[in-house]
């Protein structure tokens, strides 16, 4: 029998800490998520980011990421790279996914340019930057390097194009190219990464020429890159994602036509897409990411898979909750005393090269291009384009898959001194580079704002009214005094609310007081619902000369033929009905049919 000390014994393992905390953070998140994201527009990647260094072994040593990995830091590594590879393959077919129908193949000439010759620009400058910045590194690791970076994030992309504000500022033509590009080439990174280290493999000799398993040159790296990378990662990838994304859509469209698929099974193939791709590319070596991105497009070919989930809020939440835990990660494992305290670069260095890797990594070659790319009409979009082009988990990706790749050469069974100093510059760069990508693109938004309202703020408050100088009135007031001209004509329903009214109007009062005026709109979850039918001008007086409007002029649902003439809600919209529902619709038609209006019942027998 236990005693009593036994019983009321704690234990707070490393386990109960960090569900505990990943439940608390993500709950206070979300009590907040709409004043963060929708009024302060700040990003949930940069709040996550700084929460896992403030409970990180930096700071309050809540996060310990060492001791989850049996303090070995080829664990963590390994952790990190495979939490990344699960986040990324989630998003890309997410990604793929939300595109509308047939994209790639129509907009393959703008997405050319952008994985083309914008990508390969990107590549050379940020790897010239790095050359310059970094002491003591050859061009050819510099361009390793830079290859890191050179993709744009999708997850951060995500973040921008999606919101109240991508919605009121940015075009649906203009999200539709930021997701599409930062997609793809997250995929095609590989080219670039491994091109520069078969050449440090097999030319880069660190002082060990002729060492065994590093010689053939540079005609042995070309081998290794056009059959490996290209062959094998890149083209068996593609093929593979538009096999798998092909048969997994057949195969719902075939369990949807038999009624074999429920609802819930239905919201979560997309995921199953990418978690099933993911292991098995994995397991073959190959480029899953590229993979993940081209079944998403495929499996939405036919536009058929978006247009049923448009009302379904599974896709955001697990999108929500994956950025939220690999960000708080990233703040955990960023090795933050290691930028200011390494033998690779000065902390100096690294902030200039931060800056001009954010400022003439991307921009300058979207705006000297842009005039070729239809979705882009003006300098402000260019802009917008060049500037949001993040680095984030994409960069992880490629940073702990080069590592990895270093780790395999070897001089004797120990890794070659080269490879050792080039892994340093790896850590200590990619990270950077992705933490000033995070903060500032995360706070561009919010800044931008704060400086357009600004000078309106003080404008107002500086402003002083003439008559309240005099103490006629008050300088603040919320509308004109009755009788002035300019004062707002309200509905003759809304000026005789509180009057007597005849006994027929009073008795039509019930039936047509709420048909008179629109309904208010609600906001929910930071989207507001519009309707399309309602009249231009809200000002004007609903009545006319003949009596009042009917509800169905004014776009409000009421009681008639108007509801018919309302914009269908996307669950509406669904060609799709599945086994419950057609229940819970029948139960609900049955259950309307035995309430009748006034005194009149009908009952179903």
């Amino acid at each position: 029998m236990p005693t009593a000390q036994e019983t009321l014994e704690f234990k707070v393992t490393n386990f109960n800490i960090i569900v505990a905390f990943l439940g608390a953070f993500i709950s206070l998140l979300g009590l907040v998520s709409f004043l963060i994201k929708e009024r302060l527009y700040l990003s949930e990647p940069l709040i996550s980011l700084l929460t896992g260094l403030t409970f990180s072994p930096h700071a309050a040593n809540l996060i310990r990421p060492l001791d989850y990995a049996q303090g070995s830091e080829l664990n963590v590594d390994a952790i990190t790279l495979y939490f990344t590879h699960l986040v990324l393959g989630v998003q890309l077919v997410l990604a793929g996914i939300q595109l509308p129908s047939k994209y790639v193949k129509a907009n393959w000439k703008g997405l050319s340019m952008m994985l083309g010759p914008i990508m390969c620009a990107m590549w050379m400058s940020t790897s010239m930057i790095v050359w310059a910045m970094v002491p003591n590194i050859s061009f050819l690791q510099a361009l390793a390097v830079g290859s890191c970076v050179t993709p744009t994030d999708p997850v951060l992309s995500n973040n921008i194009v999606k919101g109240r504000f991508a919605d009121n500022n940015i075009p649906k033509a203009l999200q539709n190219l930021v997701i599409s590009e930062s997609g793809a080439n997250d995929g095609l990174g590989y080219p670039f990464l491994f091109l520069a280290l078969y050449l440090i493999q097999y030319t880069h000799d660190g002082g060990y020429s002729g060492s065994l398993g590093n010689t053939g040159g540079a005609g042995k790296a070309m081998g290794y890159w056009f059959g490996i990378t290209w062959f094998y990662v890149i083209i068996m990838s593609t093929l593979y994602g538009v096999v798998v994304g092909w048969l997994f859509k057949e195969m719902l469209h075939w369990a949807e036509k038999h009624k074999y698929v429920d609802r819930e099974s239905f919201l979560v193939f997309a995921v199953t897409i990418a978690l099933f791709i993911v292991g098995t590319l994995g397991m073959l070596g190959s480029d899953d990411i590229l993979a993940c991105f081209v079944a998403g497009n495929t499996f939405n070919w036919d536009d058929w898979f978006r247009q049923e989930t448009e009302d379904d809020s599974f896709q955001p939440t697990i999108d929500m909750l994956l950025n939220v835990s690999i960000f708080l990660w990233y703040g955990a494992v960023c090795p933050w005393y290691e930028f200011a305290h390494n033998d690779a670069i000065p902390i100096y260095r690294l902030i200039f090269l931060g800056i001009l890797v954010l400022l003439l990594r991307r921009l300058p070659y979207i705006l000297l291009i842009h005039k070729h790319m239809r979705h882009i009409h003006s300098w402000s979009h260019a802009l917008f384009v060049g500037f949001f082009g993040p680095i984030g988990v994409s960069a992880i990706f490629y940073l702990y898959t080069a590592l990895e790749f270093l780790r395999s050469i070897e001089v004797d069974g120990q890794q070659r001194p080269d490879a050792v100093k080039l892994s340093e510059v790896f850590r200590i760069v990619v990270w950077f580079m992705a933490v000033c990508s995070i903060i500032v693109h995360g706070l561009s938004v919010p800044l931008g704002k704060l400086g357009v309202r600004m000078p309106r703020a003080l404008s107002r408050a500086l402003s002083s009214d003439p008559g309240s100088q005099n103490g006629d009135q008050p300088a603040f007031q919320v509308r004109p005094p009755t009788g002035e001209k300019d004062e707002p004509k309200l509905p003759s329903v809304a000026r005789h609310r509180g009057k007597t009214k005849s006994k027929k109007s009073s008795v039509d009062s019930t039936t047509t007081d709420s048909n008179q005026l629109p309904r208010p709109i609600f906001r929910i979850g930071g989207t507001v619902m519009h309707d399309s039918q309602a009249p231009a001008d809200t000002h004007s007086s609903p009545e006319t000369a003949n009596g009042p409007l009917d509800a169905s002029k004014l776009g409000v649902p009421g009681n008639n033929a108007s509801d018919q003439s309302r914009p269908q809600t996307p669950s509406e919209r669904r060609s799709i009905r599945f086994g419950d529902e057609d229940n819970k619709s029948t139960r609900s038609a049955m259950s309307s049919n035995t309430i009748g209006d006034g005194s009149h019942r009908s009952h179903v027998t």
